[in-house]
């Protein structure tokens, strides 16, 4: 399951998703997360669902790649579904001894599954699809304007995406130790789940000294080129918003229509208006 975690991951390609500029990827990212949280029902799901499609089959990244990491976060998705099954008051359907679900929970349930769902895909496409440093330097334009305020912007994007970039570094990093520990009689797969996570507490040490580490690799490496920050930087590769943007940024104008649209449209249809 660690390695299942794309978060973090860049896979490598030329298609259109991964030239577009990397600050309309995270605004369009960001419009994308919000308009899940505006969606209230199955048919502007199916928006998102035809939306989403596109994208992936635009990025050329294969769809089991992107499924791969909703294995990481299927506890999570259980646990949303279970709670808003049976905490939901309604009409009910059946019983589980004490435990009711009703016809609301079991749509909420199934609902709420879904926007996690597309949450994950959706985020994890930004990063898959975009390079660190090109995510670095579209965090810093963006936040440029902040400067004034004394906000640091280069150092927050820096940070930023350093944190990014080493999630499937320490991934590996702890499936190494686990393998370790488990050559040496260690068992992480069976018991309780609280017993589980017991067994977890020895990776602890060694994971934090592997961080420290490569944090203090990564501090030598960068005094050693002479980084003092972002301050009288110059870019080999400058940003610049290109035709293909634009035909993006149209895209996303119909994907927002077409979610607007889809709210308002029932309420006409049973008006009479058409």
């Amino acid at each position: 399951m660690i390695r299942d975690i794309t978060i973090g991951q860049f896979y490598p390609g030329e298609s259109g998703v991964h030239r577009l500029d990397p600050r309309l990827k995270l605004i369009l990212t960001i419009a994308f997360i919000v308009s899940l949280f505006v969606v209230r029902d199955f048919l502007g799901y199916g928006v998102v669902v035809l939306a989403l499609g596109a994208v992936v089959a635009a990025s050329r990244v294969p769809l089991g790649f992107i499924l791969r990491g909703l294995k990481a976060i299927f506890i999570i998705i259980i646990f949303t579904f279970t709670m808003n099954m049976f905490m939901t008051a309604g009409e009910v359907l059946f019983r589980i001894g004490v435990l009711t679900v009703t016809k609301e929970g079991l749509y909420n349930a199934v609902f709420m599954g879904l926007r996690l769902v597309f949450l994950i895909i959706g985020s994890s496409l930004l990063t898959l699809t975009t390079k660190p440093i090109k995510l670095t330097d579209g965090i810093e334009s963006l936040l440029k304007p902040l400067k004034g305020l004394g906000v640091p912007a280069h150092e927050l994007a820096m940070m930023m995406t350093i944190a990014l970039r080493f999630i499937p570094t320490l991934l590996e990093e702890t499936d190494k130790i686990m393998k370790a520990q488990m050559a040496r009689g260690a068992d992480f797969e069976t018991g309780s789940i609280f017993r589980r996570a017991r067994s977890l507490v020895p990776i602890l040490v060694p994971l934090f000294i592997s961080a420290f580490r490569i944090a203090q690799d990564l501090a030598m490496a960068m005094e050693a080129r002479c980084y003092r920050g972002g301050d009288g930087r110059t870019k080999l590769h400058e940003l610049k918003f290109r035709r293909r943007d634009a035909v993006a940024v149209l895209l996303a104008c119909v994907y927002f229509a077409l979610l607007i649209g889809e709210r308002f449209l029932p309420a006409w249809i049973f008006k009479g208006y058409f």
